[in-house]
């Protein structure tokens, strides 16, 4: 890839703009990135607070790993949340913690591309995992959560629909900051739509939040991923939880390229030469690792904050280090992780519908962006069993594979991603090259899709 030209307008010491300027640009990265990484929890059931906490943690982390230069904020992953639903084959929930461990243990798949990356480059390491394998994958992640936003939905559609129509109106028709966090400004106005027309939803939250404390520890032992390791450790399930969640990485690792290359653009340096791709994805990897241990989501680079920088025009790390402390900070208020959870189920409906949506979009966009040749009859074998197997797994029941007396249950998409990448493996004519379209190389962002 290309070195982009440098950005003569960028404004590189944010030391030099004044304390006062400093922490309105931190809180500006803060707003951008709080919407997005809130809902998650918010959807999932996982704790804000914890969510909040290493969501500024591992954003720090990042930072220590990739020797301070790039500014990038890491915020919760969309792309897992599927993965906190997941059913064993006795048709009994997953407990988040065992996710949570599943989650970590893709952290770590980070880790081992990154070694890859160090050895032999991106190039050839990237030829294993094209459009054409992970395009087909992010569509299927999208489609396989859409029912439950409407399920979510049905309890108010007036609520779901403010929510979307404010959303769609924000990305459309939104200018500067409006236009870069219409998920957060979504979920306010839906928000307060609810409080407006129903009693029950404003009388819920005002006992939830009364009830809550205003300091509290952010990390609870029982909803971490170590707390599974006791009497009651089952080790059919959280090998369930690893081999289903672990696939996904592969979606989220090429998330994390495309967004490294739009920060490189964005700023006019090579993020992907220095400090390298394979140092951001090991920092991006243990951040994920660490905060799903701690029952946190996983973390992802955000596009958000990369929309701030080029609104801003600073593109000092430091910035995007003060956010970072910002959301550790607010992480200890218990009074106001209970207004996240006191969330109408309506407004996570309507925002989670059109979320969903933008996920399929972006595996679409993917496909597109890099001229994946349909031609092909590789191509077109490759993308019909990836969506067969991740639908039809999906609507029928997990894949079981009795081990002994350990029984490990496949979901469609980890089936999908397996077969998906073996078949790209084994059949002749690949043609891709990562690093010769930067569009293609930018296109896939589960956050924010605007460039």
């Amino acid at each position: 890839m290309s070195t982009p030209e440098k950005n003569t307008d960028a404004v590189y010491d944010a030391t030099s703009l004044g304390a006062p300027k400093m922490m309105l640009l931190g809180l500006q990265h803060l707003f951008a990135m709080f919407g997005a990484t809130v809902l998650v929890p918010a959807i999932t059931g996982l704790n804000v607070s914890t969510t909040l906490f290493f969501a500024g943690l591992g954003t720090l982390l990042f930072h220590l790993i990739t020797g301070r230069k790039v500014p990038a904020f890491l915020g919760s992953s969309f792309a897992f949340l599927g993965a906190y639903g997941l059913v064993t084959a006795s048709g009994q929930n997953i407990p988040l913690t065992y996710s949570c461990f599943g989650v970590a243990v893709a952290g770590l798949v980070y880790l081992i591309l990154a070694f890859f990356f160090k050895q032999f480059g991106a190039r050839k390491v990237m030829r294993y995992f094209p459009p054409i394998v992970t395009g087909p994958i992010i569509i299927c992640i999208g489609l396989s959560l859409a029912g439950s936003a409407i399920a979510n939905s049905r309890s108010n559609w007036w609520v779901a629909a403010t929510a979307i129509i404010i959303v769609i109106v924000c990305n459309v028709w939104g200018k500067g900051m409006v236009k870069i966090v219409p998920i957060l400004l979504g979920v306010v106005g839906s928000y307060l739509m609810a409080m407006v027309i129903d009693p029950a939803a404003r009388a819920h939250v005002a006992e939830t939040v009364a009830n809550a404390r205003w300091f509290g520890l952010p990390v609870i032992w029982e909803n971490t991923a170590l707390s599974i390791f006791g009497k009651d450790f089952d080790s059919g399930m959280l090998i369930t939880a690893v081999v289903t969640i672990a696939p996904i990485s592969l979606a989220t690792i090429v998330e994390h390229i495309g967004d490294m290359c739009a920060i490189s653009s964005t700023v006019g340096k090579s993020y992907v030469a220095d400090p390298g791709l394979h140092r951001t994805l090991t920092g991006d990897g243990l951040a994920t690792a660490v905060a799903a241990l701690f029952g946190a989501p996983a973390n992802t680079t955000y596009g958000e904050n990369t929309g701030v920088l080029a609104l801003s025009k600073v593109y000092d790390p430091k910035v995007i280090r003060l956010a970072a402390w910002f959301a550790i900070i607010l992480s200890f208020c218990p009074k106001f992780a209970a207004l996240i959870v006191a969330m109408p189920v309506a407004t996570m409906g309507g925002v989670s519908l059109v979320l969903y949506g933008m996920i399929s979009a972006v595996g679409v966009r993917n496909v597109v962006e890099n001229q994946v040749d349909f031609t092909k009859s590789r191509n077109v074998l490759i993308a019909a069993m990836i969506m067969g197997l991740a639908v039809g797994v999906t609507y029928n029941g997990s894949i079981v594979i009795p081990i002994g007396a350990v029984t490990i249950s496949l979901s469609g998409l980890a089936v999908a991603a397996l077969v998906g990448i073996a078949l790209n493996a084994i059949l002749p004519g690949k043609d891709y090259e990562f690093g010769v379209n930067e569009l293609g190389d930018t296109s896939v962002n589960f956050g924010n899709s605007e460039r």
